[in-house]
């Protein structure tokens, strides 16, 4: 049986992108609620699917590496189906090993083999990441207009918003409806599970694609997704899929939205079934609610008990107007700094600070110390110099 790869055993069968922690931290990333596809598998090895492949992702201080998986009888970037137990050939047809195969291991018929990487991996994976976008420039810009955000900026760099297949992004957020990261990602896992076509297996571990609209809308769908207990949202999900296929035409309406201006964007994903005012550049719940009212005496909804269309527009508005443009980013960041699972860090750089602080104090004590004894020297020298005089 395959398992996951680690970058400790050797680079081969990796490749990589210029990357530094600052611009990308994949466990903050990853882990903060945008994707709940990817789960650690090794110290710092992050897995998941992601453009119908699975994926392991590591990174080292300036250096993002990653490793993908396929079924040896899938069709790989270039167009050709990979043959079981053969090793991948150069791209000339030279007959060399291309870099990044796995050397020395012949497959087994039914194990997935390490695809050799391409240009395609490459372009999908800084889509993925956004890697284009210069998360410094927008800390500082941020760091400049928000002092709350500029306090925990340094602590929670790297977070970055992830631009997911549509589809997976619209069908996993319908899960968030009064729920918790964990329970999201058990959810989104049984339903690729179900209705996901599989891609490989690795130390025992199941990995499938998301499902694709069809597979969705089907009329059974509604009772299997609530055998496997995602209750009142199993309707949701069967029926914003059946109405995106009858009414938009396909994913392509889904694609489209991407390049709508905002509010056109939103009132179209508000249409279907199960899709509420979260679905805004903002996405405001009680948590983001609470972190308004404590960290930016936001008055918004001041009074009531639950959130209402008008108290998210307020807040929405709020920190977009803060914010600008990537109101969303730093969204991200701050939701991030707030969840509990991330809480150490605070602690760790806390710590950190007071270290320094004591080495700081310390420090500045023995130059004090240093002063006074190069002046009680000098007087010293002074007197014996009268006294033989």
């Amino acid at each position: 049986m395959s398992q996951h790869a680690l970058l400790s055993a050797g680079t081969k069968s990796w490749r990589s992108l210029a990357c530094s922690r600052s611009e990308l931290r994949l466990d903050l990333t990853l882990g903060c609620g945008q994707s709940f596809r990817w789960r650690e598998t090794g110290d710092g090895h992050w897995t998941g699917v992601m453009g119908g492949r699975v994926w392991t992702l590591t990174q080292t201080d300036d250096t993002l590496w990653y490793h993908t998986y396929n079924s040896p009888n899938t069709i790989g970037g270039d167009g050709r189906k990979r043959r079981a137990g053969s090793l991948l050939q150069g791209s000339k047809g030279s007959g060399k090993r291309s870099k990044g195969v796995i050397e020395g291991k012949e497959e087994e018929e039914g194990e997935p083999v390490a695809v050799t990487p391409d240009r395609k991996e490459e372009e999908l994976l800084n889509d993925y990441f956004q890697l284009k976008v210069k998360l410094g420039d927008l800390y500082r810009d941020w760091g400049a207009a928000d002092p709350h955000f500029n306090s925990i900026a340094k602590i929670f760099t790297g977070v970055r918003m992830l631009r997911q297949d549509p589809t997976e992004c619209l069908f996993s957020f319908i899960c968030t409806s009064n729920n918790h990261i964990s329970r999201i990602q058990g959810m989104v896992e049984r339903l690729c599970q179900s209705l996901g076509t599989p891609l490989c297996q690795l130390d025992q571990t199941s990995y499938h694609d998301f499902p694709s609209l069809h597979a969705l809308a089907d009329n059974s769908v509604e009772a299997c997704l609530r055998d496997l207990g995602f209750g009142y949202r199993a309707r949701f999900l069967q029926q914003s899929a059946r109405q995106i296929l009858d009414s938009h035409g396909g994913p392509h309406w889904l694609q489209g939205l991407r390049s709508a201006p905002y509010l056109q964007a939103r009132d179209a994903l508000r249409t279907l079934p199960g899709v509420g005012p979260k679905a805004c550049v903002v996405p405001v719940d009680t948590h983001v609610w609470q972190i308004a009212k404590r960290d930016y005496s936001c008055a918004a909804g001041n009074g009531q008990k639950s959130l209402t269309d008008k108290v998210h527009r307020q807040i929405g508005d709020f920190f977009r107007q803060l914010w600008g443009p990537y109101a969303g980013w730093a969204h991200s960041v701050l939701f991030c700094s707030d969840l509990k699972k991330f809480q150490k860090l605070k602690e760790t750089h806390s710590l950190k600070q007071e270290e320094e602080e004591k080495v700081k104090i310390k420090e500045e004590g023995e130059g004090i110390n240093k002063k006074i004894i190069k002046m009680c020297n000098r007087k010293v020298k002074m007197s014996v110099k009268e006294e033989v005089e």
